[in-house]
């Protein structure tokens, strides 16, 4: 299949582990050059880098914290001077606090919201000075939580919304600049990150129990709705949320 992507050059934050990383792979796998952004994760990034050159494209491995602006700035410097320009950027590296209301503090608050909503601003500013090859392309990765209540999940479910609200904001504002921004919300992804929630085998149990589909959702799953908003196919659709469930929210 000829998605007419062979040449772009993306960026994907957090892409070492989960769904940035089969993000970074399915893109490869139509020859897009990426740039593989980790914070901790090095030899896991390494890996990534390896498995696309494996498939005929190119990459770089960038080592920031998307939360930190300097280190954004540093990200998209290196960028420039290795391929000239980005066509593609793909808003992924997250973080959290999962905590009843009683053990929360404005410090996590305030963490949750800069790695999960505010770095998309200093994100997209410097995306958008960058020659390109044509239009250009955002998506950032959200998750069901931005619209239900999930127990534990209240900072990261509201960052998740700040998410979407500015991505419909960077849409209507850049769409005129050539400028395309969406964002994809996952269901239940059984990924590294779900380790950390205390009730992890009750939420996929119960998961895999209300989705139509009869299966949780994989990190694939929604790396392919990722690459298809990359696409040509979908240059009409702007500040949209796409939402990859199987199903799961229809219910009741």
């Amino acid at each position: 299949m000829d998605l007419r992507l062979r040449g772009k050059r993306a960026l994907v934050t957090g892409a070492s582990r989960g769904i940035g990383r089969a993000i970074a792979l399915s893109l490869a796998d139509f020859k897009v050059d990426v740039a593989i952004n980790f914070f901790r994760h090095r030899a896991a990034a390494e890996q990534v880098r390896e498995e696309i050159e494996k498939r005929g494209a190119r990459s770089l491995v960038l080592k920031g914290n998307v939360a930190n602006p300097n280190h954004v700035a540093e990200i998209f410097q290196e960028i420039e001077r290795a391929w000239g320009g980005l066509d593609i950027l793909i808003s992924n590296a997250a973080s959290g606090v999962l905590k009843p209301i009683e053990e929360l503090t404005l410090h996590h608050f305030q963490w949750t919201m800069e790695i999960n909503a505010a770095a998309l601003l200093p994100l997209a500013q410097h995306f958008v000075r960058l020659p390109s090859s044509g239009e250009k392309i955002i998506v950032a990765v959200s998750s069901l939580g931005a619209v239900r209540a999930i127990p534990n999940y209240t900072l990261v479910g509201a960052s998740k919304a700040a998410l979407e609200s500015m991505v419909r904001h960077l849409a209507a504002e850049l769409a005129p600049r050539g400028v395309r921004v969406n964002a994809v919300s996952a269901g239940t992804v059984d990924t590294d990150a779900l380790k950390h929630f205390p009730n992890r085998e009750e939420l996929l149990e119960e998961s895999r129990r209300r989705t139509p589909a009869g299966r949780l959702i994989t990190p694939q799953d929604v790396a392919n709705v990722v690459v298809y908003l990359c696409t040509d196919f979908a240059s009409m659709i702007h500040g949209q949320t796409i939402l990859v469930d199987g199903g799961y929210a229809i219910r009741a």
